[in-house]
């Protein structure tokens, strides 16, 4: 364990959460492991956005709220908007940006270090303005990479004005910060293209708390008795959204109509539920199955009754940089093998040996991979699980990663 004297960490994303009152997610373990290390770590968030679950009623413009993990949650209070293509979400990147600046009032003591996490650019100029004035080492950290994804997967110009000041605020968060890190693996050669100096980027992935998923709580009796039994089932369970083109999925299960072993089951809920439902209608399929969404604690006890995990991407170059998806090293640690449809780079699955990992969007690739899988002897099938649970202790838990972490942050 890497020992440092007791620093001041600041990290700042504007979309992150509490398990209470969103996912909790990356920053959150992060800030929690940090703090393990012994470090004294605020957590900055706004206290409205699309992603809250449980928005915070806050009654003041900041709010520090201790954490019984031993960090402090820091909420902004910001005006609430009605979904995440709204006018009022791109104000509230300017208004948090503004109540930024204020933040040394709010918080004793002077940083060591600034996190500042994107994928909203616009906070960044405070961010970095607050770092220099006070000679913290200033880490910006890319989750997304704005404005490209919005150029290639939006359809944004690269002419347009908003997207032209986004540009020039990512190209001087590369040349002003100390450091960049990203959990995209592959990300640091767009970032070399815009003006990095390659020797600053360091790759910190997306992680697991150990503790949290090794005391996973048991399935409500409710899911349970939805899940088909005596069936060999392909699985997936997260958010149905769109970038996950689970409409694959669907088409996949339709050519294996026949094989009455199979059970095809989506667990979750998102934009898409009634799409995919629909699409199951029309197709006359009775073997895929929809599951409403399940706490987090809950999701290794639902994954250990899949004998297939899924996951799929559509085939956009964004993905050239690599996956980040919290889903990955959930699967992962599950033990169970894998269907990875995934045309990019970086493929965890592939390099961990968990799985069959297929070209993105392509059922009939799906297909053949699930018969494949089971046509398995089951410890084959384990032995796979075994791999990507290995894998996930060395290069995904959260302890181990706060620990490269507090590197990038504070060692010279």
């Amino acid at each position: 364990m890497t020992k440092h004297l007791t620093k001041t960490i600041w990290i700042i994303n504007q979309y992150a959460s509490t398990p209470e009152t969103g996912m909790g997610g990356r920053h959150y373990y992060l800030a929690k492991e940090l703090a393990k290390l012994g470090h004294k770590v605020y957590l900055i968030a706004a206290g409205y956005t699309h992603l809250l679950r449980e928005p915070p009623v806050l009654d003041e413009d900041y709010v520090i709220q201790p954490i019984s993990e031993g960090f402090d949650f820091v909420w902004i209070n910001m005006s609430s908007y009605s979904d995440a293509h709204s006018k009022k979400r791109v104000l509230n990147w300017f208004s948090f940006t503004w109540k930024l600046l204020k933040l040394p009032k709010v918080i004793v003591g002077k940083p060591d270090a600034v996190l500042y996490s994107s994928p909203s650019l616009i906070p960044f100029i405070s961010a970095n303005y607050l770092a220099k004035n006070v000679k913290a080492r200033m880490v910006f950290e890319v989750r997304d990479i704005w404005p490209l994804t919005l150029i290639e997967v939006g359809g944004y110009s690269p002419q347009h004005p908003f997207i032209r000041l986004m540009q020039w605020i990512e190209n001087k968060a590369y040349r002003d910060s100390d450091r960049v890190l990203s959990n995209l693996p592959n990300a640091v050669e767009h970032m070399v293209e815009h003006g990095m100096k390659r020797e600053k980027f360091s790759w910190i992935p997306n992680g697991l708390d150990i503790d949290e998923v090794s005391q996973a709580q048991p399935l409500s009796g409710h899911t349970f008795s939805q899940l088909p039994k005596d069936k060999f089932i392909v699985g997936f369970a997260g958010t149905l959204g769109a970038a996950k083109v689970l409409n694959n999925f669907i088409d996949a299960a339709s050519l294996l109509k026949d094989e009455t072993r199979l059970a095809w089951v989506l667990v979750g809920g998102g934009k898409e539920k009634q799409k995919l439902q629909a699409q199951c209608t029309k197709l006359g399929l009775v073997n895929v199955h929809f599951i409403s969404p399940i706490p987090k604690a809950q999701m290794q006890s639902l994954l250990t009754l899949f004998d297939v995990c899924y996951l799929g991407w559509s085939n956009k170059p964004i993905y050239r940089f690599g996956v980040a998806a919290n889903k990955i090293p959930e699967y992962l640690y599950s033990g169970k093998p894998i269907i990875h449809g995934f045309s990019g780079n970086e493929d965890a699955v592939c390099k961990a040996k968990a799985g069959i990992s297929i070209p993105a969007e392509n059922p009939q690739a799906i297909a053949d991979a699930v018969l494949k899988l089971k046509s398995m002897s089951q410890e084959e099938r384990a032995q796979l699980g075994r791999n990507g649970y290995d894998y996930a202790l060395k290069n995904h838990d959260y302890a181990k990663l706060a620990e490269k972490l507090a590197k990038v942050l504070l060692d010279d």
